[in-house]
Order: C-alpha cells, then structure tokens, then sequence
C-alpha cells in the first residue's frame, strides 16, 4: 500500500521523476540523486515498508528478488569483481532518510570500514 506522503511511494507511481535502472512487478532501483561512490543505486519495494524494522518472514520473497536484483545490477555495472556494498538504514538514528525500506548498492570505489 502506498503512502502518498513519502517520496519513493511517488517514485512507484511515476509522480516524481527518478533515474530507473530497473523495475519490475516487486522493486524498482534508480540512480541516487547524491552519490556517495561512482556507482550508487537506490533499491526499493512496490510496497511502502517503513523500514527494516518492519519486515516479517512474509516480506521473505519480496527480498530475495531484491537482493537478486541487486547482485544483477552489480553486474551489469561493472562492480561485481571488484565488490559493492549493499546496506539499508533503520530509522532515523542509523542515518535513514526517507521512512520506506530501500538499500544503498555502491561501488567503483575503495570502501572504508567500519561505515558511518
């Protein structure tokens, strides 16, 4: 169910302009609009989640696609050898930004360790 008050429910429904990358009946990925590393795609679900605070075990297929999508993406952008980051926020205090599930994939360059 969307949320008309959140900024990637109006990315799922073509009311907000995004950089598609990617999209099918569960996810849709786009291009960060303020990179932190050459490649950095947005990963999102159709449906509004808040965050990963609020998964069940019946979001379990919903993921799996993500992370498959994910692992595609790298690929296709030539991260996959090199390595990529795939992190996802939970509330405020962890740095989330905009309160619907979504995880960061980035890559082309080094990453630090530990992040934040």
């Amino acid at each position: 169910m969307a949320n008309e008050d959140c900024l990637f429910c109006r990315i799922v429904a073509m009311e907000f302009p995004a950089d598609i990358v990617f999209e099918d009946d569960q996810v849709i990925a786009f291009r960060d609009i303020n990179p932190k590393a050459p490649v950095h795609i947005l990963l999102i679900p159709r449906d509004h989640i808040t965050s990963a605070a609020s998964l069940t075990e019946a979001n379990g297929p919903m993921l799996g696609r993500m992370f498959a999508v994910a692992a595609q993406l790298a690929r296709d952008e030539g991260i996959a050898r090199s390595g990529f980051r795939l992190t996802t926020n939970s509330g405020a205090g962890a740095g989330q930004s905009v309160p619907h599930l979504h995880f960061h994939l980035m890559g082309g360059r080094q990453m630090g360790w530990p992040p934040g």
